[in-house]
């Protein structure tokens, strides 16, 4: 028996050096969920899906983005209602009302829940549930899905990194003296009034979004569907692991509970050759170099309203860079130095030596891909955490952010003069992003089979309830210690009413006394 667990564990270990996981014990059944999405979200789950699919596990995936796995191991599902679809979100129109995104949740993913659960494919999957090993769902805006949770182990996998409100589910609550919020980064050490701040959005952006309004409002419409089921919130309570988007090398450190696990840039890989056109049109920049620009898959250039299109036109004229460009649609008037593509296969082409600067909407995945190529960043953040990463990116030294309403042609001139030929600047920017890309890429194994060892781990261990932080069932009176706190100062004060009571008596005696001997000798 010893000698055949030592066999084991020599296989185990030697996998491990050699970088190989070691064959699966079955093939795993496994629902991946993620029905309020966007595109960028499913980039970052179609690399494990792919990776455990390719070990022969059987995936079955539920989203509202079209189907493109073509893996004859994952079954790709759509539901096809209207609500989240990248198409039809304009983040240039929501600048001008930000509380519109916020209204959007608080009616969407209401009546998202109210019909989800009536699309017959949806009913299926709900009815199946317990014939899979585990559930992965994506942690951010998809409490929708809670119910499949119940008496089933599942895995969240935050699309967006270290996320607050999930951690402090998990047991894990974030100290806003140095955790950045999910809106924005600050200079460290965070100065009072940051840290004031930070403390109000970290408590004020939970309580609005799980006790106030959205959560509230998809709890009603849920329990009028499964009146049986707990809590949403209880579900919730459950998580057997959650995989985070992201990596310490990349964000603020921050103590993990073992039921966390850093998998960030799991899409991120090395350059495949560009087509030979795009490969041309780089290399003939020569020294002067190419700079890349894209809004990402969600924000549409399409979308960018005219006045801006027109200053990034006049600039790029003024520049002796090329310029490629993702603009969904043809453009007229453009200088000879720009082509305009629909698409563009971005990790090669910022991996490419002659792509000089990346101008980027300030996305996670396309942070995380300039900096696993070693590409300085200029952002121009729209909406969610990326006015955050913009921070991150400039006090990081890895490039600079504009603000779309102060742009100008000579802001925008001189941002990219700054990053590309300012020797103050640019030189340091080039080296930090070098050195930043050279700790992301230093690990042991790769994010993506880190990954898929911890969502089997979960399977083979049933739910893996060993890795639960006894936190997570602690109220906040308990885990801060309220009660404890009380009794303490209770004790204190009965203390010192005793102590008071003690001196009074004996100062009454000790007085009493002097008084008495005085009126005797008097």
């Amino acid at each position: 028996m010893k000698s055949t667990t030592m066999c084991v564990l020599v296989v185990m270990l030697v996998g491990s050096i050699m970088g190989k996981l070691s064959p699966p014990e079955r093939s795993y059944k496994i629902l991946m969920l993620l029905p309020v999405s966007s595109r960028s979200h499913r980039n970052v789950f179609m690399p494990l899906a792919e990776a455990l699919a390719d070990r022969g596990h059987k995936i079955v995936m539920l989203t509202n983005q079209p189907k493109s796995s073509k893996h004859p191991n994952i079954e790709d599902n759509t539901h096809d209602l209207p609500y989240f679809k990248d198409e039809n979100i304009n983040f240039f129109e929501n600048r001008k009302s930000p509380s519109g995104a916020f209204q959007l949740f608080e009616t969407s993913l209401p009546t998202l829940a109210r019909e989800l659960y009536k699309i017959p494919l949806v009913k299926d999957l709900y009815e199946r549930r317990k014939e899979f090993d585990v559930i992965v769902i994506d942690q951010l805006f998809n409490e929708v899905v809670y119910p499949f949770l119940h008496e089933i182990p599942f895995i969240t996998l935050s699309t967006s990194g270290m996320e607050a409100r999930q951690s402090s589910v998990l047991g894990n609550v974030l100290n806003p003296a140095y955790v950045p919020n999910f809106l924005e980064d600050y200079p460290r050490p965070m100065s009072l009034w940051h840290r004031l701040y930070n403390t109000f959005v970290h408590i004020g952006f939970p309580l609005y979004w799980r006790k106030w309004s959205v959560v509230p409002l998809i709890q009603k419409e849920i329990s009028a569907q499964f009146p049986e089921l707990p809590l949403l919130l209880d579900l919730e309570r459950n998580v057997s692991l959650a995989l985070l988007n992201s990596h310490f090398s990349i964000i603020t450190p921050l103590p993990l509970l073992p039921s966390q696990v850093e998998v960030g840039a799991m899409h991120c890989r090395p350059a495949k050759p560009l087509p030979q056109e795009l490969e041309s049109w780089i290399t003939g920049a020569g020294s002067s170099g190419v700079i890349y620009f894209s809004l990402g898959s969600v924000a549409r250039s399409t979308t960018m309203p005219v006045q801006y299109r027109d200053l990034f036109i006049q600039a790029f004229r003024r520049l002796p860079q090329r310029v490629i460009w993702k603009y969904e649609e043809e453009l007229e008037d453009v200088p000879d130095n720009v082509m305009i593509s629909k698409w563009l296969p971005q990790q090669d082409v910022l991996a490419h030596n002659n792509v000089k600067v990346f101008i980027t909407h300030g996305g996670l995945l396309s942070m995380q891909e300039a900096i696993y190529h070693a590409t300085p960043l200029l952002a121009l953040p729209l909406y969610g955490d990326q006015p955050r990463n913009s921070m991150f990116i400039k006090n990081s030294g890895l490039g600079d952010f504009l603000i779309w309403e102060e742009l100008t042609v000579d802001i925008i001139v001189g941002a990219l003069t700054k990053i590309l030929i300012d020797p103050k600047f640019s030189r340091r920017y080039k080296e930090n992003m070098l050195k930043m890309s050279e700790q992301l890429r230093d690990q042991p194994v790769p994010p993506t089979e880190l990954a898929v060892f911890w969502t089997e781990y979960v399977i083979r261990h049933k739910g893996a309830p060993q890795l639960r932080s006894p936190a997570a069932q602690l109220s906040w009176v308990e885990f801060l210690m309220l009660d404890v706190i009380f009794l303490f100062h209770l004790a204190m004060i009965v203390l010192l009413f005793i102590l008071r009571r003690i001196v009074r008596i004996i100062t009454a005696k000790i007085f009493g006394r002097d008084r008495k001997m005085k009126k005797k000798y008097d």
